[in-house]
């Protein structure tokens, strides 16, 4: 298991994520920045815990990202 974490209010929507994981993240209509799909809200910190599946895309999202809002910790 993994807990993918992103501090959403410090993205700048360039929609890296969504590329490298689309089955985890999409882009707001709202405010353009990306959503952690499934994802827990605690302040400004968005979670959520996944299986071992996900880490390859999602850690090539966390490499990916220009204002490393993401952070990933094996469980």
């Amino acid at each position: 298991m993994i807990r993918i974490i992103q501090l959403r209010d410090k993205c700048i929507g360039c929609n890296a994520c969504v590329e490298a994981a689309n089955a985890r993240w999409r882009m707001s209509r709202k405010d353009g920045k990306s959503v952690l799909i499934g994802a827990i809200q605690n302040k400004k910190v968005h979670s959520v815990i996944v299986g071992d599946d996900e880490l390859p895309q999602n850690m090539q999202a966390l490499r990916n990202c220009p204002t490393r809002v993401i952070q990933i910790i094996k469980l």
